[in-house]
């Protein structure tokens, strides 16, 4: 008997209730994936590889490293760390030895002159752009601190007194060098993605002639050969017939039989018999460059939340300038050059943004690391600053609503005399079909049994002798037909559910029993989707499987918009639909869904999923629970009011302070600030932000989602969690 033929047994079994024959949703490619090979080559594919600049980073049109950045970082830390205990910190020094003066000078120097490169670059940048913004500002401040701290030394030569800030310096410079290694990070996997894209197909094709070939060595209209599971090296057709998995493209799991002349696209899997094919499409022109050429498109257009901060911080360095410059003068004018100087440097000391700096920093990487212990990893932190436009969440369905997996539901005996597992395991054991294989494993360990006479039933399923006694395995279209006597009102629960019914029968035409088998939704895909719709967010599903089936699970989770019979560059033009509305975040896991990941608003992807799904997306659900969404949206808006509220008081603070440095209550209280209440100030400053951001707190609220999921989920939904037995 041919697997081939058995296959299309199953497949009409399947398609004979409308409701149940597309919810066998297995996603092989989770498990095919994760298995393959990296490959770096791939045919006209080069401009998938071109990403490995993605740990760049511009600032003020100056491209700065992230190893770079790291090492001056290192070496900024390594240096602090004796400035700290040789330095005046409040007046105060820990260790103080003849030359620790010039030792300060050496040590500050080369952090300032090293370690302070990219802060020096970027101000170029934005000065030549005109736009002064953080880098600038962050410039001005160390620059001043650094002039005024060799005046300082130097002075202290000729035995005067003098305040230097070479410990504020050093650690100006690692906390905003600390804040942009943060910020690039978040970028970094932009390429990882098209990267994944590239892995989908062979290294070689096989010419029809026997010889092989490197994919750039293919041209349209070679003949080649595809042996049995191997993956499709290029889009064209097939000359025979085959059973092909093109879960990458569909997201669906179920194989499609294939016959003379019909499409098939580079990157799917060959699953039972080889097959001959003409190649009509390579190049930019395939169905994998089209996909990545959409998440390429999609991810150079997703920029950056404009920077509060660097927006703040180019006020502050006009005021700061602008103020300095002014306090100089003035008090040169009514007073003498050694108390204006005092009063300029205290303004620029206390402009320096330490706490406008942390602002955002910090809570990121607050945000980070709570939300990686509690499952989510977030791979693009700007995206999640657009939370509060959120309104619409849409989904894929297989593998993100459910399982997933196309499983063996249920066994029900209408005899005790028979295991109706083990005999339809046995019957089905040679066959490839996700059917089958799915009988047969919910078999195991496997009884054994002699099994023989296995037939091929055309439109009806498999007959044949186990231990000599014949049976058959039948869909219920037979069971109608043949006018079979069958408890319907028993099997009517299990196809009301969408599930595929497969039933054992005897030589006497007895049924003996039958397996339900389908999808289900995932334990806490009710409650995500009524969480969503209690914070006023309308989750829409998106899926590449048949209305019937999408309608079912659309109404057991109470979704109130769905779109079916989709694939990746219509699930990514439904999203920038959506988009015209109000802000979009899409969750999926499969290869086909990387488009509208890219695309959307925020990218959730399921952990469980595809490389090139986690890669592209912005958030990372490690344990592949959509309700944890909720969590991240609830995280994500708290983020948010942190951020503001730091930035608020990094400005509010500099708006109060920067007037008293430069001595504008001095004529009539006689209150000023000199570098050193400056540099406290500032050092109390960023400690009020940084406790601020480590109050950022996850509350996980899976538990209230269960509770209200228990509570309001529908009988069916129930069936299939709690997967009924008789």
């Amino acid at each position: 008997m041919s697997n081939k033929t058995h296959s299309s047994n199953h497949d009409e079994m399947m398609s004979e209730h409308y409701h149940n024959h597309e919810i066998m949703d297995m996603e092989h490619e989770n498990h095919e994936m994760h298995n393959m090979h990296n490959m770096h080559n791939m045919h006209n594919m080069d401009n998938m590889h071109d990403m490995d600049n993605m740990d760049m980073m511009n600032h003020g049109g100056h491209m700065m490293h992230m190893g770079d950045m790291s090492k001056k970082l290192k070496v900024a830390i390594i240096l602090m760390i004796p400035l700290l205990l040789i330095s005046p910190i409040a007046g105060f020094t820990i260790l103080k030895f003849p030359g620790s003066e010039i030792l300060q000078l050496i040590l500050g120097t080369i952090i300032f002159f090293y370690s302070g490169t990219p802060f020096f670059s970027g101000a170029k940048g934005e000065l030549k752009s005109r736009k002064p913004a953080m880098m600038m500002l962050i410039t001005m401040g160390i620059t001043v601190a650094y002039a005024y701290s060799v005046y300082a030394t130097i002075m202290s030569f000729n035995g005067h007194m003098g305040m230097n800030f070479w410990f504020e310096l050093a650690t100006l410079i690692v906390i905003m060098l600390i804040g942009h290694l943060i910020e690039m990070k978040a970028i970094m996997g932009a390429g990882d993605a098209l990267k994944d894209l590239a892995s989908l197909v062979p290294k070689k094709a096989h010419l029809k002639s026997g010889k092989d070939v490197e994919l750039s060595e293919l041209k349209v209209g070679d003949l080649l050969l595809v042996k049995e599971n191997e993956k499709i090296p290029a889009d064209g057709l097939i000359l025979s017939e085959a059973l092909v998995d093109e879960s990458m493209i569909t997201g669906e799991s179920r194989a499609v039989n294939k016959k003379i002349n019909d499409l098939v696209y580079g990157g799917s899997l060959n699953q039972n018999q080889p097959f001959e094919m003409k190649v009509t499409t390579l190049g930019k022109d395939s169905f994998l460059n089209q996909v990545a050429e959409l998440v390429k498109k999609a991810q150079t257009q997703k920029s950056n939340l404009e920077n509060m901060a660097d927006r703040v911080a180019g006020y502050l360095f006009y005021a700061a300038l602008i103020v300095g410059i002014f306090s100089l003068v003035f008090w040169t004018i009514s007073s003498n050059f050694s108390f204006a100087l005092l009063l300029a440097v205290s303004v620029f000391v206390i402009a320096c943004p330490h706490a406008l700096g942390l602002a955002v920093p910090l809570v990121v990487s607050r945000l980070t690391s709570i939300s990686a212990k509690n499952g989510l990893l977030i791979q693009n932190r700007t995206s999640l600053e657009k939370i509060n436009t959120i309104k619409y969440a849409l989904m894929d369905k297989t593998g993100t609503l459910t399982d997933g997996k196309f499983i063996v539901r249920s066994v029900i005996d209408f005899t005790d005399e028979t295991d109706i597992l083990q005999i339809m395991a046995a019957l089905e054991g040679s066959s490839t079909h996700p059917i089958a294989q799915s009988i047969v494993s919910a078999a195991k360990p496997l009884e054994n049994l002699k099994v023989e006479a296995v037939e091929n039933i055309p439109g009806v399923g498999i007959k044949g002798q186990v231990n000599q006694n014949f049976y058959q395995i039948v869909n219920y279209k037979y069971l109608r037909e043949n006018q079979l006597s069958y408890d319907e009102q028993k099997i009517a629960q299990y196809l009301d559910l969408g599930l595929t019914v497969s039933f054992l029968i005897n030589e006497q035409q007895d049924v003996l029993g039958f397996i339900a088998l389908g999808d289900s939704p995932k334990a806490d895909a009710k409650a995500f989707i009524n969480g969503l719709l209690a914070q006023g967010i309308t989750p829409v599903m998106l899926t590449g499987d048949n209305k019937e089936t999408a309608q079912k699970i659309a109404s057991a989770l109470n979704i109130p918009e769905f779109r079916a019979e989709l694939k990746p560059e219509d699930k990514a033009e439904i999203v920038k639909e959506y988009q015209k509305k109000a802000g979009v975040l899409f969750i999926g896991d499969g290869v086909n869904d990387s488009p509208a990941l890219a695309t959307a608003t925020i990218g959730f992807a399921i952990g469980a999923g595809t490389s090139v799904a986690i890669s592209t997306a912005d958030v990372v659900l490690v344990n592949s629970n959509p309700s944890d969404v909720l969590d991240m949206i609830n995280i994500s808006k708290r983020m948010l009011r942190k951020m503001k509220q730091n930035l608020w008081f990094g400005a509010g603070y500099n708006i109060i302070a920067i007037p008293v440095a430069a001595g504008i209550l001095y004529p009539f209280t006689g209150i000023y600030i000199d570098p050193l209440i400056a540099a406290v100030l500032m050092s109390i400053s960023t400690v009020i932000v940084s406790i601020n951001a480590m109050g950022l707190r996850y509350d996980k609220k899976i538990e209230e989602h269960m509770l209200f999921y228990f509570f309001h989920t529908n009988y069916e939904t129930f069936i299939i969690l709690n997967k009924p037995k008789d």
